[in-house]
């Protein structure tokens, strides 16, 4: 059934791409006037009305295909999950059992067992309610935005806006809102690597396409939702927008469940780890009452209450909750979580790699210096450098910003009339160079290029001094790199400005034409490291994460900043260093480095592998169009809701301030997270191996049940009401200073040394209860089962507060409110339930109040008894949590 329900999907999902296709295909071949008159726009763009009536026709402008988070979904996935579908089959065993094939139907373990599904499947599915709340509230603080014309005006609106028919202006570092129809481009440079998997960008055009069998993707003058904008500038008409799109349209087959953080892998191995255990116990439990006591009914239902008492069903409540929760506290730190999974990732980090332009430095970069072949200043370098950064059209970074606000400030801007931009070069990270080609009033063409001052000596043949052009000999190479090196061993960023007059009249300009360029100066930039950088680095540091930069800037300028803020500079490496290197070869090198200087995109992605694959959680940092590779590699991506589009929407963390004292915080709620829910599987995963040994001890030794069916359901009712308030609770100083990682074996271990405690003194209460109680025949088995279902319950509860720390609980470690709260009500209720009249409605006795000082020795016992184990096991392996 399945295999015909999954071949009919995907036969639609090559249909629908086949149309998609198809229609593209179409719009590619028409004339530009007769595509605007299909799509019913001029091109000036779409009224804000016809916009609003194309988005009442086509909707929002998201991909909803293959998506899981719809109410309904998540109330599916809060209700139908493994631990909610064993109680849901116990239950139907319990109706036929209880109902059925009953002469006195009784109805009340039935509703008992559904009421702990539908508590914890609504509690699920509220709290999935409230965290898709916030996520998208958050994510609306840091949506990407579209430039389209509406009434005439270059309006910025959020993306999901874009309808078919908008015109949009595209620059470097966008994403492409929808499937385009490209009507100007300006070396336009596009990344489709989402959709080909080519790491190379392609270049697109606004002609039309001569070649009927080129591949979609390849076709010139198109360009699809889901691809960026590499550099250069473009305009556009949107043909299709969210699952009418060539991305949406294959969204089914690409949206295949992401894969899982070893935290998550970790949850589902403990799980089946707790299934196996109720599994394996709940045969041998029904045999061992059904042969000692002969009466096989009984020991079913009991064992199926044994069932249910060992099923876990408030895991996915305690994870979804403590999520949550942590995604807003963290957003109250100006952290916003794109995906929950992430938090529990941050928390595990323990290298972050990050870029030193706006993270370590102020973020303000200034022109200090422009000078000559001599060292000295001129004014005529800041004009070259000024007529570079305003006429290129690509993302003006902030060295351009810093130029131009100098050039203003000399009273350069008239200079730009007299020119006009013929064509430009990119800047790309391979070259790190970029160039304009300009003519003047008088028709005299130049050839401007600025860029890292190696590549741009490399490419110049000649330099200027003193009004006259020399040729590029050793001599003064080596002058230029003196003058390069002296500046930029004062901190200064050096960048070098070239030209050459002898320039073609006509036809286009590539990067050929860089060369025999003369070098005429340098311009030297001074961005400060903040004052806040080397506290945070510090409290990273002091918190378990180290710090490496990984930095396009040469080795001089990063190493001046990343001393002052305390990154270890004792070895640097830079791109030609890791282009030589093998991969063993940098992995060895990355357990010394922490700077890396001069990398490209790829390399700095080349780094982040070899972290991950010494074994570190590696996070990321960035910000621009050259950090989107390693941000996708990274085990957690972190960008700034100023960073360009591609980051943003690759990172899995956006910070609402570029500060790494911003990032540290988050990085603690992270572990807190992580904590809580760890705390969690462990008093489930001991409780319930403890339980396990009592209960066969119980078949084994006693006449009669140690409790009956509706009795263990109720206690594990109220022990899971107990727990609700573990997504609240504080997490201990010491446990937040290193990283956390998830350990099976830990959990493994930790049920090894707690499981017997609890063990050992349920069986004291058995025994109390038998010789002391006289509760030691099948006519007083109620006395014996209140007996062992007020200190279940109460032991239960009052040890969740010596799990939750290393230290001495309420007394060096105090529970937060909340869970305290839920914590002494359950004690509360239980204690008046066993005391009072209430336990004949559970079938049990009345206890008397001689239990009560045997109640307090056995509790005391066990308090002491599980602080003693704490230590011997913190002893032996170093930590408790």
């Amino acid at each position: 059934m399945n295999f015909f329900s999954t071949s009919r999907a995907g036969n639609r999902i090559q249909k629908n791409k086949r149309n998609t296709e198809t229609q593209l295909r179409q719009w590619a071949a028409l004339p530009e006037k007769q595509l605007l008159v299909q799509l019913a726009v001029t091109s000036a763009g779409l009224t804000q009305q016809e916009a609003l009536q194309r988005q009442d026709e086509y909707g929002k402008n998201v991909i909803t295909a293959g998506r899981k988070d719809t109410a309904l979904h998540r109330l599916r996935d809060a209700t139908i999950n493994p631990f909610n579908v064993i109680l849901l089959l116990i239950a139907a065993i319990t109706y036929f059992t209880d109902v059925v094939a009953s002469a006195k139907p009784d109805y009340l373990t039935v509703t008992i067992i559904l009421a702990l599904v539908l508590v914890s499947g609504l509690v699920g599915f509220v709290q999935s309610q409230r965290s898709n709340a916030a996520a998208q509230k958050l994510s609306q603080m840091i949506s990407n935005k579209a430039d389209v014309w509406r009434d005439g005006l270059l309006t910025q609106i959020p993306m999901d806006e874009v309808v078919p028919g908008d015109i949009i202006r595209l620059s470097a570092g966008d994403m492409l809102p929808a499937d385009v129809r490209f009507l100007f481009t300006k070396d336009a440079f596009i990344a489709q690597a989402a959709l080909t998997g080519e790491s190379n960008p392609v270049e697109k055009f606004s002609v039309i396409s001569e070649g009927p069998d080129d591949a979609l993707t390849d076709l010139p003058n198109i360009g699809f939702m889901g691809s960026n904008m590499i550099s250069g500038s473009a305009k556009a008409v949107a043909l299709a927008t969210g699952n009418n799109t060539y991305f949406g349209s294959m969204a089914k087959s690409l949206s295949g469940d992401r894969s899982k953080t070893s935290f998550e892998r970790g949850v589902d191995a403990v799980s089946r780890l707790l299934v196996r255990m109720m599994l394996v116990i709940v045969p041998i439990v029904f045999v061992i009452n059904g042969v000692a006591k002969g009466e096989w009914p009984s020991a079913l239902l009991f064992a199926v209450s044994i069932a249910v008492g060992l099923t876990p069903e408030m895991l996915p409540v305690i994870m979804t909750s403590t999520l949550a929760k942590g995604a807003v506290v963290m957003s109250k730190h100006k952290v916003i979580v794109r995906t929950l999974g992430a938090i529990q990732t941050f928390g595990e980090m323990d290298v972050l790699c990050t870029d030193k332009t706006s993270t370590l430095t102020e973020d303000k970069i200034v022109l200090e210096k422009y000078i000559n072949m001599h060292g000295e200043d001129d004014r005529r370098i800041l004009r070259h450098a000024y007529l570079n950064s305003s006429f290129q059209t690509g993302l003006k970074n902030l060295i351009d910003l810093a130029v131009i606000n100098r050039a203003r400030q000399k009273g350069l801007e008239p200079l730009l009339a007299s020119y006009t931009c013929v064509d430009e070069i990119p800047f790309d990270f391979t070259r790190r160079r970029m160039s304009v080609v300009l003519v003047d009033t008088n028709g005299k063409r130049q050839l401007i290029t600025k860029g890292a001052v190696q590549e741009m000596i490399a490419i110049s043949s000649f330099v200027e001094m003193d009004g006259r052009i020399l040729p590029m000999d050793d001599e003064m190479r080596q002058a230029a790199l003196a003058i390069y090196e002296r500046h930029n061993a004062d901190g200064l960023r050096m960048i070098a400005v070239a030209q050459k007059n002898e320039v073609p009249v006509s036809g286009s300009f590539g990067v050929a034409d860089e060369k025999d360029m003369v070098l005429i100066g340098f311009e030297g930039f001074l961005d400060p490291p903040k004052q806040s950088a080397g506290a945070a680095v510090a409290a990273l540091k002091e918190h378990g994460v180290r710090t490496v930069v990984l930095t396009g800037d040469s080795e001089g300028v990063a190493a001046k900043v990343c001393g002052k803020v305390g990154v270890d500079i004792t070895a640097i490496l830079t791109g030609r260093d890791v282009e030589r290197m093998d991969d063993d070869a940098l992995l060895d090198a990355v357990k010394t480095c922490d700077l890396f200087a001069k990398l490209s995109p790829a390399q700095k992605e080349r780094v982040v592998k070899a972290f991950q694959a010494a074994g570190h959680t590696v996070g990321y940092m960035g910000d621009g169009i050259n950090d989107a590779p390693a941000l996708r590699q990274a085990d957690v991506g972190i960008s700034v809701d100023s960073a360009v589009d591609i980051a943003k929407e690759t990172a899995d963390i956006i910070l609402l301030e570029k500060d790494l004292m911003v990032l540290e915080e988050g990085v603690i709620e992270g572990r807190r997270t992580f904590g809580n829910i760890i705390k969690y599987i462990k008093m489930a995963a001991s409780g319930n191996f403890g339980n396990i040994l009592s209960i066969i001890v119980a078949s084994i030794f006693l006449p009669f049940l140690p409790m009956l069916p509706v009795q263990i359901l109720t206690q594990n009712l109220l022990c899971d009401f107990s727990q609700m308030g573990i997504p609240f609770d504080r997490v201990d100083d010491e446990y937040l200073k290193q990283p956390r990682k998830w350990e099976t074996r830990s959990i493994q271990s930790f049920m090894a040394f707690l499981g017997p405690v609890s063990s050992v003194f349920d069986i004291l209460c058995f025994a109390v209860m038998w010789w002391i109680m006289k509760a030691d025949t099948i006519q007083s088995a109620a006395l014996f089962q209140s007996g062992w279902f007020v200190f279940g319950t109460v032991s239960q509860v009052l040890v969740i507060h010596l799990i939750r720390t290393a230290k001495i609980p309420f007394i060096q470690s105090k529970p937060s409110l909340p869970l305290f709260l839920s914590t002494f009500a359950v004690m509360v209720v239980a204690l008046v339930t066993g005391f009072t009249g209430f336990a004949v409605g559970l079938d049990m006795q009345r206890l008397p109040l001689r239990f009560i000082p045997w109640l307090i020795v056995i509790l005391a016992g066990y308090l002491a008894g599980v602080q003693l184990v704490k230590r011997l096991y913190v002893r032996r392996y170093g930590q408790w949590m």
